[in-house]
């Protein structure tokens, strides 16, 4: 296969996997999807799951988290890691939301990026699923997907965002991202198959017989 038949029937069978991809992270508005995508850096979906009802319970809203001290963040979402540095950025980010954007989240990725802990993943996951703005947010599991798929060099995730766009159409970006994540974790996870086992893998390099070698984000 050439890289444009092999994304036509990535494209395709993840279509047939997961049809209508749900969102992992449990949230009720923009602003606890933000927090919620932020607390997951390093950090599985499940876990985050498991600790946001208690923080969203206090605070679901930029007015009532800015409220709440930093040191009572921190308690609530120490399970998640990196939790002094992610609850400090919580409590700045609120404030800002506050005093900069009337206690809404900003539907504007520069804007999203300037706030304390969000990147440019973090930005794209909360524009393409509270504000169904297109997006291809790269994680750690897209990049090493795509570079087994033989869809990017896998430089580094920002090329491989950018070389996922080219071969995806806008339309389909928003809910591909889903799907790879959760082809990645049921059929490709970095364990579970070396690039050699899962059936998109065996499809896409039906000779390939040692393990793909991925470079990390």
């Amino acid at each position: 296969m050439i890289k444009s038949e092999r994304a036509e029937f990535i494209q395709q069978r993840l279509e047939d996997l997961y049809p209508n991809p749900p969102v992992p992270l449990d949230h009720h508005n923009p602003f606890t999807l933000l927090i919620a995508v932020l607390l997951s850096a390093q950090c599985t979906d499940e876990r985050v799951n498991q600790v946001t009802p208690a923080l969203f319970k206090l605070a679901d809203t930029p007015g009532k988290m800015a409220k709440l001290p930093v040191e009572k963040i921190l308690n609530i979402i120490r399970p998640c890691g990196l939790s002094p540095k992610k609850s400090k950025a919580i409590s700045e980010l609120s404030k800002i939301l506050v005093n900069e954007y009337d206690s809404e989240v900003p539907a504007d990725f520069e804007a999203l990026e300037s706030l304390p802990g969000v990147g440019h993943k973090t930005a794209s996951v909360v524009m393409a699923q509270a504000f169904d703005v297109p997006a291809f947010p790269v994680d750690t599991h897209i990049h090493r997907l795509a570079q087994r798929w033989g869809l990017t060099n896998g430089k580094n995730v920002k090329q491989t965002e950018l070389d996922l766009k080219k071969l995806f159409p806008e339309s389909r970006w928003n809910d591909l991202h889903l799907q790879i994540i959760f082809y990645g974790r049921e059929f490709c996870s970095a364990r579970g198959c070396d690039g050699t086992k899962c059936d998109i893998c065996q499809t896409c390099y039906p000779r390939r017989r040692s393990p793909k070698v991925t470079r990390k984000a």
